[in-house]
């Protein structure tokens, strides 16, 4: 098993940023691919950012490219997506999880999500 749980979010004004950081524990954290999902009230849930393990190489979601960051600390079990340049509709729920490879988004674990709410 692995634990995860974020913080960060808040209500923030257009334009503006946040950091969410997502804490791991449990079973091994440093081998998975570690990613962000959000989920806007009546829309389906979409992929945000994902970070290998190790290289840091990483991929993002049309919304999210040019304006979020992830990153990961292994030593520290830390996950982080730096949003800039937020737009109202970024408001959303927005989850941490532990994908079952690189390739594909499947999710092995999930967060309990935090809500960002950006305000125009």
């Amino acid at each position: 098993q692995v634990q995860l749980a974020e913080s960060g979010g808040g209500l923030v004004q257009a334009g503006g940023s946040l950091r969410l950081s997502c804490s791991a524990s449990g079973r091994t954290f440093s081998g998975y691919t570690m990613g962000w999902f959000r989920q806007a009230p009546g829309r389906e849930r979409e992929f945000v950012a994902a970070i290998i393990w190790r290289g840091g190489r990483t991929r993002y979601g049309d919304s999210a490219k040019g304006r979020f960051t992830i990153s990961r600390d292994n030593a520290k079990n830390m996950v982080y997506l730096q949003m800039n340049s937020l737009k109202p509709e970024d408001t959303a729920v927005y989850s941490c999880a532990a994908l079952r490879s690189w390739l594909v988004n499947e999710v092995d674990y999930w967060g309990q999500g935090t809500q960002v709410t950006v305000s125009s």
